[in-house]
C-alpha cells in the first residue's frame, strides 16, 4: 500500500489495489478508533464497516481511501473511499450502514451539484475529487468521543497510528478478525453475565416491592376500615349529642316559660306586701318578705337566662341591628348597676361621654352583655373599683371597637380558665360561696358577642383582678338630633 499524494491533505490516504490492502484497511481503522479514544465495539464496527466497504469496491480503477476530520457542528472521523466511474457497479452500503452512524453514495456529476445518495443523514465532508474524470465516492462517517479534544498533538497521534501498520496476508487478517470476533464475544459474554446479575437483581427488588406493596395495602385496608369505624361512631356520638342538645334546648324553654308565670306571682305579691300603701308589717314580718323578693328576683334572673340561652343555641336570637347612641347605653347602664346595690368600697367607672360614638349594633344584645360583665365583675370585687372601658381600634380603619372590663377582685386561678365558660360552671373559693350565681353569665356574654360577629377574652390573675375584653364590628351611624328616651323593659317571653 502507498500513499497517494492526491490525499495529503488528509489525516493518511491509501491506495487500494490488492486483497492485502483491504486486509490492512481493517487494522489501519481499528487503530485509529482506537487512537481517537473510540471504545472496544466502535472499534471493531469501524473495522468491519471499512473491510466491508473495501471488499465491495476492489477492482475498481483508481481506487483510494483518506481517513479525515472534517471541520463541521459535529466532530466525526470521515472514511472517503474514491474511484474512477464506470468501473464496477454501484456499491451496496447496506453492510456498513448497520455498523456506522452514517454512509453514502456519491457521484461525480452528483458531488459538483451538491447532491447525494446516502444511508443517514448527509454530512459534507470537504474531501476533493480526483484530478481526471469522473470520479465516484463513499463517504463512511462515525461521531467521535465526548471526551475528543482536536489539538495538533492529538491529529499526530492519529496519524503515527494510521502509518505503523505493514501489509497483511489473508491468514494474518482472518486471525485478526478472528481476535476480534474473540474479544467481542468475551465482551459480550460478560456484557450477558452482567445483564442476568441485574436482572436478578431486579427480580428480587420486584419481590421486595411487592411484598411491600401488598403489606401496605393490608395495613392500608385495616386503617381504612378502622377509620370507617371510627366515622361512623363519631357520627353516632355526634347525632346523640345532637339529640341531647336539642333536648336540653327543648328542656330550658319549657321550664323557663312555666316558671316564669309563678316567680312573677311571687315577686309581684312581695313588693305589694313591701308597698307604703299596703297592711303595716312586723319588722319580721317585712325582713321575710324582703328575703322573698330577693330570692324570687333571684329565681327570675335565672329563669331570663336559661330562656335566654335556649334562645342563642336554637338559633332563634335574631339580630336588630340599629343606629345605638353609646352615650346614653353606657349611662343607663351605669345607672341601672349602681341603683340596683354596689359593694361597700367599691367604684363603677365608666367612659367619659363625649368619647363614646354612634355605632350601628343589636342594642338589646350588646346592653346584655355588658350588664352580664359588670354584674360579675361587681360580685367578685370586695374592694378597688370596676371599669368599663371603651376604644375604636386604629389598625382596623375604625371597623372594630372594643368595649374592657377590668376589676380588682379575687381574681380566676389559670387551671380554671379554661372551665369558666362552661355553662353552670363557677370558680370554687369563698367570695363565690357567698355569692351563688346560676354559671350562665360568661357563657351567655360570650354566645351573644359571637352572635354579633366579634370574640369576647378573659385573662385574670388570682389576687389581682380579671380583664373581659369584648371585640365587636364597629360601623359608624348619625348621632340623633334629640336625647335617646330609657330603653324599654324587656318582655317577659
Amino acid at each position: 500500500m502507498t500513499v497517494s499524494a492526491a490525499r495529503s491533505a488528509a489525516l493518511s490516504a491509501f491506495d487500494l489495489a490488492t486483497a492485502q490492502d483491504v486486509f490492512a484497511l481493517r487494522r489501519i481503522g481499528q487503530s485509529a478508533a482506537e487512537a481517537l479514544g473510540m471504545d472496544r465495539q466502535d472499534q471493531v464496527r469501524i473495522a468491519t464497516a471499512l473491510s466491508e466497504l473495501g471488499r465491495d469496491r476492489l477492482g475498481c480503477d483508481g481506487l483510494t481511501v483518506a481517513f479525515t476530520l472534517p471541520p463541521g457542528p459535529e466532530p466525526v472521523l470521515a472514511v472517503v473511499f474514491e474511484w474512477d466511474s464506470g468501473t464496477k457497479a454501484a456499491p451496496d452500503l447496506e453492510p456498513a450502514a448497520r455498523l456506522l452512524n452514517r454512509v453514502r453514495h456519491e457521484t461525480g456529476g452528483a458531488h459538483e451539484t451538491g447532491a447525494a445518495h446516502e444511508t443517514g443523514a448527509a454530512h459534507e465532508t470537504g474531501a476533493a475529487h480526483g484530478s481526471g474524470g469522473a470520479r465516484e465516492r463513499i463517504v463512511a462517517e462515525h461521531p467521535l468521543p465526548a471526551a475528543w479534544s482536536d489539538t495538533p498533538a492529538a491529529r499526530l497521534g492519529v496519524r503515527e497510528a494510521l502509518r505503523r501498520h505493514a501489509p497483511m496476508t489473508l491468514a494474518d487478517d482472518l486471525r485478526a478478525q478472528t481476535r476480534d470476533l474473540i474479544a467481542t464475544l468475551e465482551e459480550t459474554r460478560a456484557q450477558r453475565e452482567e445483564l442476568r446479575r441485574l436482572n436478578d437483581e431486579l427480580e428480587e427488588t420486584n419481590r421486595g416491592v411487592l411484598a411491600l406493596y401488598t403489606e401496605l395495602s393490608q395495613e392500608l385496608e385495616e386503617t381504612n376500615s378502622g377509620v370507617v369505624a371510627l366515622h361512623t361512631e363519631l357520627e353516632e356520638k355526634s347525632n346523640r349529642l345532637r339529640e341531647t342538645s336539642e333536648a336540653k334546648t327543648r328542656f330550658w324553654t319549657n321550664i323557663s316559660h312555666e316558671l316564669r308565670t309563678p316567680v312573677n306571682a311571687v315577686v309581684a305579691l312581695s313588693r305589694l306586701l313591701l308597698a307604703a300603701g299596703s297592711a303595716p308589717l312586723t319588722e319580721e314580718q317585712r325582713r321575710q318578705v324582703s328575703l322573698i323578693d330577693a330570692s324570687g328576683q333571684t329565681l327570675f334572673a335565672l329563669v331570663n337566662d336559661l330562656l335566654d340561652m335556649a334562645k342563642a343555641e336554637a338559633g332563634q336570637l335574631e339580630i336588630a341591628a340599629a343606629p345605638v347612641d353609646l352615650r346614653a347605653l353606657v349611662g343607663q347602664l351605669g345607672a341601672v348597676m349602681r341603683s340596683t346595690g354596689m359593694p361597700e368600697g367599691v367604684a363603677l367607672l365608666t367612659p367619659e361621654p363625649g368619647t363614646l360614638p354612634v355605632t350601628v349594633t343589636d342594642e338589646a344584645l350588646l346592653t346584655r352583655i355588658l350588664r352580664n360583665l359588670l354584674s360579675n365583675a361587681l360580685k367578685f370585687t370586695e374592694k378597688g373599683e370596676v371599669r368599663l372601658e371603651f376604644a375604636v381600634d386604629p389598625e382596623a380603619a375604625g371597623q372594630w371597637m372594643t368595649f374592657t372590663v377590668t376589676d380588682t377582685g379575687v381574681g380566676i386561678p389559670e387551671s380554671e380558665l379554661a372551665r369558666v365558660f362552661e355553662e353552670f360552671y363557677q370558680v370554687r373559693g369563698p367570695l363565690q360561696r357567698a355569692h351563688r350565681g346560676t354559671g350562665l353569665g360568661l357563657p351567655y356574654a360570650r354566645a351573644l358577642t359571637e352572635l354579633l360577629g366579634g370574640t369576647l377574652r378573659l385573662s385574670s390573675t388570682p389576687g389581682v383582678g380579671t380583664r373581659v375584653e369584648v371585640r365587636l364590628p364597629h360601623r359608624p351611624g348619625p348621632r340623633p338630633a334629640t336625647p335617646p328616651a330609657p330603653p324599654a323593659p324587656e318582655a317577659d317571653a
